[in-house]
């Protein structure tokens, strides 16, 4: 009998598996591999919270404190003249709060004190109340018996040295819009002495206006509470003792402040308030004009900057003042409030325990987040220079004596400073 060969030859494919199946053999059973777990994800940082605006406060029985210190991150680009803008504070605030920072280049991802927290004047709560040590603005309006007292408050620029803003009581006698600025006598002599005789007696409404868009004009002749054509110039010694504001918050008071109410002036670097059952205070700079002597006389004056209201506070919470910390805070003034009658609460301890938020423009602000930015540091210096001819800006390095002579110079002349254009 004949076999069919075809018919016992393995098949190609069988062979293929019984030789995959000895060599497996070689190595032990076939196993099932498991997956590797995946990496754990870290959870993701939850979200800053959103800045709060510092412009309009309600006020409890009491309370002279209002606003709080707030802490942001410096974003790439930013500047302080960019923060103080966005957090509707002054650049000399910003200055104050963060002395070792560079304010042209504080560095991403830096840490910077916003101080949107402040100390009330000791003055009626009525009308508009004027701090130039301050340099802040506040505007009580009328409320009905039993109502709570509601204050805003802006940064402001006030009279250079030389050119005081005037203290005392006054009242506005009228507003205007797109206001007409005729220049004083004194301030067209004051730039002729700087070289500078291209000013004209009457500058109309404008980009080139000094006064803004609007303005209150008050019983003082030659004195205003006015907007500005130079923002930056907010929060400094920038004007001829007018008092200026950013453009977007006196356009704020224009609408608000009837013809009539009362202007009250102050002078006081050392506020003292009451908040959370604590007397707060809140040290500010000496503005070099100031005629008062801290140094040997500032117990006695720093007392005479505590209300009979305060006073009476503290007998009735049974505390009294730690004055070697106020000593300590008034000689190193950061405008932050600190409390200077409970036990051992520090500077330091204020500012860590300040709530962390976003750099972003808090809700309800008065600017928009864009108009008049950027300013950087040679503009800002060109800026100073013609609201004070030969002097530094804060926060801006000297000259160098070392620099190069310029033509004038060389040629043994002396070469004007640059002409102030500045107004107001």
């Amino acid at each position: 009998m004949v076999m069919n060969i075809a018919r016992l030859r393995p098949a190609p494919a069988a062979l293929a598996l019984s030789s995959l199946l000895a060599a497996c053999s070689l190595f032990g059973p076939l196993r099932h591999q498991a997956a590797k777990p995946a990496a754990a994800v870290a959870p993701a940082a939850p979200a800053l919270p959103l800045p709060t605006a510092n412009e309009r406060f309600e006020l409890e029985p009491g309370q002279s404190v209002v606003g709080e210190v707030q802490v942001i991150t410096a974003g790439k680009d930013d500047t302080l003249t960019d923060i103080a803008r966005r957090f509707n504070v002054g650049y000399e605030e910003m200055l104050r709060a963060n002395p070792k920072v560079d304010p042209w280049l504080p560095g991403e991802g830096h840490e910077i004190i916003v101080p949107t927290q402040f100390v009330l004047p000791n003055a009626p709560y009525s009308g508009v109340v004027i701090n130039i040590a301050a340099m802040r603005i506040y505007y009580f309006p009328p409320v009905k018996h039993g109502e709570r007292v509601i204050v805003f408050t802006h940064p402001i620029g006030i009279g250079k040295v030389g050119w005081k803003t005037p203290e005392g009581v006054t009242r506005i006698v009228r507003r205007q819009k797109d206001p007409t600025w005729r220049v004083p006598v004194s301030v067209l002599k004051e730039h002729h002495e700087n070289g500078d005789d291209s000013l004209d007696p009457v500058i109309g409404p404008g980009p080139d206006n000094p006064l803004g868009k609007y303005a209150f004009y008050l019983q003082w002749p030659s004195y205003l509470i006015h907007g500005t054509n130079k923002p930056a110039g907010v929060g400094l010694r920038s004007s001829h003792g007018c008092i200026r504001l950013y453009p977007e918050d006196i356009e704020q008071f224009f609408n608000m402040i009837p013809v009539g109410t009362e202007v009250r002036v102050v002078n006081q670097p050392f506020l003292f308030g009451w908040a959370d059952g604590k007397l707060y205070l809140q040290p500010l700079d000496v503005l070099e004009d100031d005629q008062r002597d801290w140094n040997k006389a500032q117990r006695k004056l720093l007392g005479k900057s505590l209300s009979a209201t305060l006073q009476q506070q503290l007998k009735t919470n049974h505390q009294q003042i730690d004055w070697d910390r106020v000593a300590a805070l008034a000689h190193d003034p950061r405008g932050v409030p600190v409390p200077v009658s409970s036990a051992d609460v520090s500077l330091e301890q204020v500012l860590a325990a300040a709530p962390r938020v976003q750099n972003v423009l808090p809700k309800g602000s008065t600017w928009d987040g864009t108009s008049d930015l950027p300013m950087d540091e040679a503009s800002f210096k060109q800026m100073f220079s013609e609201i004070e001819p030969g002097a530094t800006a804060p926060g801006t390095a000297a000259p160098s004596s070392a620099a190069a002579p310029n033509a004038a110079g060389a040629a043994g002349g002396k070469a004007p400073p640059p002409p102030p254009k500045d107004g107001g």
